[in-house]
């Protein structure tokens, strides 16, 4: 095009709103949300030679504020928090009320024939929540008698 000269220090105007509709909002490969106000907590697994742990970063909660079930192998770490503030002037009248909500929900499938979920502990110190998950003992090398009938 010989007619329209562009200038390279200044965006184009289809490039605009294209990165604004593509680059912000509708952004849902960012897993963590942190552009809408909701966050994912970080997560860290680690296998060790008896257990597995897993390490979340919550921090300002409380050890209440968590739900951790397990169901057919699938362990399930939530929280739901909510508060509500209301400001009202001398003469009682409504003035300002605000409303917040957080919730989170993480899953991870557990390996049956691995892990021992009658002795799964978990504790919560300064901000993390600490999920330890023993694995079963193999009983290798065991002699079994085998009785004639």
């Amino acid at each position: 095009m010989t007619l329209i000269k562009r200038n390279p220090n200044v965006p184009a105007f289809a490039n605009f709103f294209d990165d604004f509709f593509a680059k912000d909002a509708f952004n849902w490969n960012d897993k963590n949300f942190a552009d809408f106000g909701n966050t994912l907590p970080s997560v860290n697994v680690k296998e060790a030679d008896q257990n597995f742990d897993i390490e979340l970063a919550v921090p300002g909660m409380k050890k209440e504020d968590f739900k951790i079930s397990l169901d057919r192998n699938i362990l399930t770490i939530s929280s739901e928090q909510k508060s509500e503030t209301e400001q009202k002037d001398q003469n009682g009248k409504y003035t300002r009320r605000e409303f917040n909500y957080n919730a989170f929900s993480r899953s991870f499938t557990l390996p049956s024939q691995v892990v021992d979920a009658e002795n799964i502990v978990a504790s919560y110190t300064d901000g993390i929540l600490k999920i330890v998950i023993p694995k079963k003992v193999k009983e290798e090398n065991a002699i079994k008698t085998i009785e004639i009938k």
